[in-house]
């Protein structure tokens, strides 16, 4: 009691799935039963005709054999009834299998082998008795009964009007009467159908709740279910901590090929690389904070000559992403501070920051979103030619 009161949240998509591969999902067999049966109804007209034609030939043959009534003439005669039968039933046949198909496809069809196997469970007596007297035995044999009575209340209503119908009419030709009682039976199997039809539904909906109720789940058990799916949280953590780590190194040998490294002075670091032919330069590394520091000594370490431009390295920092280029916007300012640092030549392992004599001032400059823009259309450009 005290585990299932736990139990207050509703199943996952994970869990319900894993349900239905153990064969534990609503079902009732009765949607399959009475769906069959009003279709093999609605195909009886049909047979009945099939029926009344094979009866007129049969009819037909009869004053040919009673002419000359041997055994061989007699057997050509009926010869043809089992076929006839045959053809009669198959189109029934076949619409109810058609309907009881239908019903088991709405409810979901999920093949599994596991309610089949063997458990010891099964032979606890305390468990038997529990299912003998529980609440799923008194709605089964609650269902039993309604049926039955329902059922018999339909049937018996709708035969009081039938019998006097066909005790009058004896008088009508046999066709006639053959049709009205064909005509009252269906009325009564199609009543019979829909009334079974509607417990069906009762049923099933008595089972969905009952198979929802057993499959809810905890808090804990959602938060385990999570964590097996989407992988342990710290471990994940770790991992995305590694992998920023990677990249931030990666990020920082790339340094040592930079041609300059741009800085706030201190808290924005931004690292360039210019090669002929390839383009405007690109930013290999950037980083604040600690990252910037990282930047810096790294640069003085394999003397790269560091610049120190507020704006423009701000700008940098703000508009660009790694391994792109700069916007043509900047191609001013960073071809004044290329032509700088070539001007100063490579610096010594003690040099300080560099300072350009002035500062070129910045032009406006597009948005994030609207850079990201102009280089996908450049890319699609550049795949159309």
């Amino acid at each position: 009691m005290a585990e299932s009161a736990g139990r207050t949240e509703k199943p996952t998509p994970r869990r319900l799935k894993r349900a239905r591969k153990e064969g534990q999902f609503a079902r009732t067999p009765d949607a399959a039963t009475w769906l069959g049966i009003a279709a093999g109804a609605a195909m009886l007209p049909y047979s009945a005709r099939q029926v009344q034609a094979s009866f007129r030939e049969l009819m037909a043959r009869l004053p040919d054999v009673a002419a000359d009534p041997t055994p061989r003439r007699a057997l050509a005669a009926l010869s043809q009834v089992p076929m006839d039968a045959l053809k009669a039933v198959m189109p029934v046949a076949l619409a109810a299998a058609a309907g009881a198909l239908l019903a088991a496809a709405a409810q979901g069809i999920h093949l599994s082998g596991k309610p089949l196997m063997p458990k010891l469970s099964r032979l606890n007596p305390r468990q038997g008795f529990t299912r003998m007297l529980g609440p799923r035995a008194m709605w089964e044999a609650g269902k039993a009964l309604a049926k039955v009575g329902v059922i018999s209340a339909v049937v018996a209503v709708l035969g009081r009007n039938l019998v006097p119908q066909l005790a009058a009419s004896g008088a009508l030709p046999l066709s006639a009467s053959v049709a009205r009682g064909r005509s009252g039976l269906t009325t009564t199997i199609y009543a019979a159908a829909v009334a079974g039809l509607l417990l069906a539904l009762a049923d099933y909906a008595y089972q969905r709740r009952t198979v929802m109720k057993q499959l809810r789940m905890s808090p804990r058990e959602i938060k385990d279910e999570l964590r097996q799916s989407e992988g342990d949280p710290a471990v994940k953590g770790a991992i995305r901590s590694r992998q920023l780590a990677i990249s931030r190194n990666r990020m920082l040998s790339a340094v040592a090929k930079a041609n300059l490294v741009l800085v706030n002075p201190t808290h924005v670091a931004v690292a360039l690389r210019y090669e002929p032919g390839r383009g405007a330069p690109r930013v290999v590394a950037k980083g604040a904070g600690a990252v910037a520091a990282k930047i810096r000594e790294r640069a003085r370490e394999h003397r790269v000559p560091v610049v120190e431009d507020r704006p423009l390295a701000r700008t940098l920092y703000r508009v660009c992403e790694l391994d792109e280029e700069i916007p043509a916007e900047l191609y001013l300012a960073v071809a004044r501070i290329l032509a700088f640092v070539m001007a100063a030549g490579r610096p010594g392992r003690s040099a300080s920051t560099s300072r350009p004599a002035g500062t070129t001032p910045l032009p406006p400059l597009p948005t994030r979103a609207q850079l990201r823009a102009r280089r996908a259309r450049q890319v699609r450009e550049a795949r159309r030619h």
